[in-house]
């Protein structure tokens, strides 16, 4: 498990409900697989990937945030996704005080996620075997 030194103190800092849900949220995403590798980006966002970004984390004044980065294209069938349903890739959970965190489904979406990852992402996806085109003759040119 890579976790991030920084993402524990943003967690620390965090004194209020949102710091104990963020806490579970970094905890049930972290235990999918031990591979994933959690970065502090962005001006102080936590974000996790692996063969590709997963999700992104946010404490916000009211909320927790998790968005994933190509949400619009996993499956969500506990229906967790309540946020960022404006575009075509990002899906969000919008997490507020007195919430649970259905640790279940959300690591049934990260695990979905990676998935996604490995199979869509251009530098993951299986390279296709190119067919050799038969040469093309060469054009002559007619000076005139």
């Amino acid at each position: 498990m890579n976790r991030s030194p920084q993402v524990d103190e943003l967690i620390a800092q965090i004194t209020d409900w949102r710091g104990e849900t963020f806490a579970r949220v970094r905890a049930t995403i972290l235990a999918v697989d031990p591979q994933i590798v959690e970065e502090f980006k962005w001006m102080g966002s936590p974000l996790w990937s692996l063969d590709g970004m997963i999700a992104v984390g946010n404490a916000f004044k009211n909320k927790v945030n998790v968005t994933f980065a190509y949400g619009a294209k996993l499956p969500d069938p506990d229906g967790l996704f309540n946020s960022g349903f404006g575009g075509n890739t990002r899906r969000a959970i919008d997490l507020f005080e007195g919430d649970p965190v259905n640790e279940k489904a959300l690591q049934a979406l990260v695990r979905a996620a990676i998935a996604y990852n490995k199979t869509h992402l251009k530098k993951n996806a299986p390279k296709a075997v190119k067919a050799t085109a038969p040469a093309k003759a060469k054009a002559t040119r007619k000076s005139g």
